[in-house]
C-alpha cells in the first residue's frame, strides 16, 4: 500500500524530525554536528527557507522550519548528512528511519511552544541540568543572543 501523501501548505512552518534508523547514533563527536549544521546553512541558503528552532540530540534532528520546498530541503540536507556519515565511519545501509516526519505549525503562541519544546529536549533527556548548557540547539542564540551558528530567523507571528 503507499505511503499518504505530506501535506503541504504554501509559506506554512513544519516541526520536523529525522531520526537515525533503529535509533541509531547519528551524531557521534562534535565534528558531526558541526557537519550538520554546515549542510543546514548550505541548504538554507540555496532554498530561501526560514528556520525558527532546531535541536540536535545523538540520534535525531528537531527543526522547525518555514519553506515552499520541504520535501526538497528535506531530501537534500538528510542524503548529504547521510553521505558524510556514511563514508567518515564506513558504514552501510538505511541511516534515516523511514521518512522525515513532518507537522503543520501555525504562526501564533503555539509556535513559541513547539520552539520551547524542541530546544528543552537535552534538558528531558537529562543530558544537561540547564538548557542553555546545550550547544546544539538554538536556545542559545534566541534567548541568549549568542550568534553561534547563524542560522535563526526571526519569529513573526
Amino acid at each position: 500500500m503507499p505511503r499518504a501523501a505530506r501535506i503541504i501548505i504554501d509559506d506554512a512552518c513544519y516541526h520536523v524530525i529525522s531520526r537515525g534508523n533503529d535509533k541509531q547514533i547519528v551524531f557521534k563527536e562534535d565534528g558531526d554536528f558541526q557537519e550538520y549544521l554546515k549542510i543546514l546553512r548550505k541548504y538554507k541558503t540555496r532554498f530561501k527557507f526560514k528556520i525558527y528552532g532546531w535541536c540536535l540530540m545523538s540520534n535525531h534532528v528537531h527543526l522547525l522550519v518555514e519553506s515552499n520546498n520541504l520535501s526538497k530541503v528535506m531530501h537534500g540536507i538528510n542524503l548529504s548528512y547521510a553521505k558524510y556519515f556514511k563514508e567518515k565511519y564506513k558504514t552501510i545501509g538505511h541511516f534515516w528511519q523511514d521518512r522525515f516526519k513532518s507537522y503543520v505549525i501555525r504562526k501564533d503562541n503555539y509556535m513559541i511552544s513547539c520552539i520551547t519544546y524542541i530546544e528543552y529536549n537535552p534538558l528531558r533527556a537529562n543530558l544537561v541540568n540547564s538548557v542553555d548548557e546545550y550547544v546544539w540547539s538554538s536556545y542559545r542564540a534566541r534567548v541568549l543572543g549568542k550568534k553561534l551558528f547563524n542560522l535563526l530567523d526571526n519569529v513573526e507571528l
